[in-house]
């Protein structure tokens, strides 16, 4: 530890206000560093949406904002929009939407997505109005624990669980919260649908 001798007055007008002042930017720089890392890091991170699979929802160069914090808190809702790890690479990121929970079975018959678990052991179908390319597939999976079942909204060209298998809980970065960019598509909770009654 220095110790400041008594010449060194902290209230001393500085000799050169050029080099005070880019010391003043520096220690400025390093406690918004300080502030914003974690807030990035923890809390909120801006992502830009790339490809098709999320059309007509979201489209290529879609600016959002999404939410890491209330993952920790809270399960998301069934057909919510997530931002997710490819759990085939991690280094990659994905949008999808959140169709089935653990412990659930899903199955696709004509493209018609059918969800049976302990609460609707007859199964209930989703709306999927926001659907506009479908896709008349086929295709049955039952869920294990902390596994979950996403899709793209653009079904018809979509890589999601039909193709890749279950999502890992650990690969839920979180759900957008802030669209904004287009700027005619600002708005929060982008993506987000009235979910059907049979939710758990």
């Amino acid at each position: 530890m220095h110790q400041m001798n008594d010449d060194n007055n902290i209230n001393k007008a500085p000799q050169n206000p050029k080099e005070s002042s880019f010391w003043e930017m520096v220690r400025y720089l390093v406690i918004a560093s300080l502030i914003v890392f974690p807030f990035r890091m923890f809390v909120a991170q801006p992502y830009i949406v790339s490809g098709s699979s999320m059309d007509p929802t979201f489209k290529n160069g879609d600016y959002l904002i999404v939410d890491q914090l209330s993952k920790r808190f809270s399960e998301p809702a069934r057909e919510s929009v997530l931002i997710i790890r490819y759990p085939v690479d991690p280094s990659k990121f994905f949008i999808k939407r959140l169709i089935g929970f653990p412990n659930e079975t899903i199955e696709i018959k004509n493209g018609v997505v059918t969800i049976f678990n302990k609460s609707h052991p007859e199964g209930f179908s989703l709306d999927n109005s926001y659907i506009e390319h479908k896709k008349n597939d086929n295709f049955s999976i039952k869920l294990g624990d902390s596994e979950y079942f996403v899709m793209g909204d653009n079904r018809a060209n979509s890589s999601d669980s039909r193709v890749w298998g279950p999502l890992p809980s650990e690969d839920i970065v979180g759900k957008p919260i802030l669209r904004l960019f287009p700027i005619k598509k600002i708005g929060i909770l982008p993506g987000e649908v009235n979910n059907n009654e049979g939710q758990k």
